[in-house]
């Protein structure tokens, strides 16, 4: 007996459409869930399965030996039409399936029971049910743990949809925070093209920089595994090659970093940092000149080193104004470091500027 549509197919199938579960590999999780249903209620065959349009398909089975079925022989399109929880003792007794092929065979299957996979929204997308070639019932403990794995089988798929939508908003956040940033870069560099002040332009600039610093960073954080922490190692080569489109091939970088991860709030500011020395020693360090700058990471006991260096022109008087913070740049500098609970340790570098940074990853 062929079972009816379920009166909200088309919604039932969207749903399951949503899941993307349908013709997926194998995977242990349910292999073993199966396995374990079967062993509690002492039967043969255990499946998780999903009534397709126009078939039955199996995520896991034991004693079964397919992954699917056609709708004509499927006991489960009966049961999604029903309870939560379905047992039929003989089958050969029950109408809807009294003449199905899978039941009257020699061997046939002659017991039934399978309890829903249904959605939130109580769309039913299959069963994890239990077969046997003999008539038989199940007992309270067994029917109770048939409907708790399958309530685990639900919450696994429910929480990867959910992944898999927070995913895709994420990654169209991704792409509108990514125009969103090169559009106000557009808008930066058009302004600074009409402005004829040099202080303007200068202004300008600086903030093209800052936007340029956040970019690296938001490209790398797309790219981390769990999207909160980061290699800053990854972070500083990303930053440093976008700057060196803007301080031009006068300036040359010399990288030593380990890999280090670090939070996010730490990558912006190593980010910002980054940009604010890169900017102001091509600006002010070297001039008109060619120049190096120099940037070590390494990792230590509860937080990392981060070292910057350039080549330039810098003298102990020099080094004297940033120590007393009478620049922007320096200013700048040192609001990131206390976000990192470091203090920024200026020296010169014999010739040109230093900046160390220890910054702390375990602060209360």
């Amino acid at each position: 007996m062929l079972a009816q549509s379920h009166p909200r197919q088309t919604e039932r199938l969207d749903a399951l459409r949503r899941y993307a579960i349908l013709d997926t590999p194998r995977e242990a999780e349910f292999d073993d869930l199966v396995a374990l249903v079967a062993e509690i209620c002492e039967v043969p065959v255990a499946v998780v399965n999903f009534i397709d349009a126009d078939r039955q398909w199996f995520k896991a089975e034991v004693g079964l030996g397919v992954r699917s079925t056609p709708l004509a022989t499927s006991l489960c399109s009966h049961v999604i039409l029903e309870h939560a929880f379905v047992e039929i003792p003989d089958t050969l007794t029950d109408p809807r399936m009294s003449d199905n092929p899978l039941c009257v065979a020699e061997g046939g299957f002659r017991f039934y029971a399978g309890t829903l996979l249904e959605t939130p929204e109580g769309l039913p997308l299959g069963t994890l049910c239990v077969l046997d070639v003999k008539p038989r019932t199940l007992t309270p403990v067994q029917r109770n743990a048939m409907s708790t794995l399958a309530a685990r089988v639900m919450s696994e798929l429910n929480l990867r949809l959910s992944l898999k939508v927070q995913d895709v908003l994420r990654r169209e956040i991704d792409h509108r925070v990514k125009n969103s940033l090169a559009s106000i870069a557009a808008v930066i560099q058009l302004q600074s093209a009409r402005s004829d002040s040099a202080d303007a332009q200068g202004a300008l600039a600086a903030v093209g920089s800052r936007l340029t610093a956040l970019s690296a960073l938001h490209e790398e954080m797309q790219l981390s595994s769990d999207g909160e922490s980061v290699d800053a190692a990854k972070l500083i080569e990303r930053a440093v090659a976008k700057l060196s489109l803007i301080v031009g091939e006068k300036v040359g970088f010399a990288l030593d970093l380990a890999p280090t991860m670090v939070p996010s709030d730490h990558a912006n500011a190593i980010a910002l940092i980054v940009n604010e020395f890169v900017t102001n020693s091509a600006r002010h360090g070297f001039g008109d000149s060619a120049g190096t700058i120099a940037i070590t990471l390494r990792g230590r006991a509860g937080g990392y080193a981060l070292t910057l260096s350039d080549d330039g022109r810098a003298d102990a008087q020099a080094v004297e104004r940033v120590e007393r913070n009478q620049g922007l740049g320096s200013r700048v500098v040192g609001s990131l470091a206390r976000t990192i609970g470091a203090a920024p340790r200026w020296s010169t570098a014999e010739p040109g500027l230093r900046l160390v940074l220890d910054a702390q990853l375990d602060r209360a």
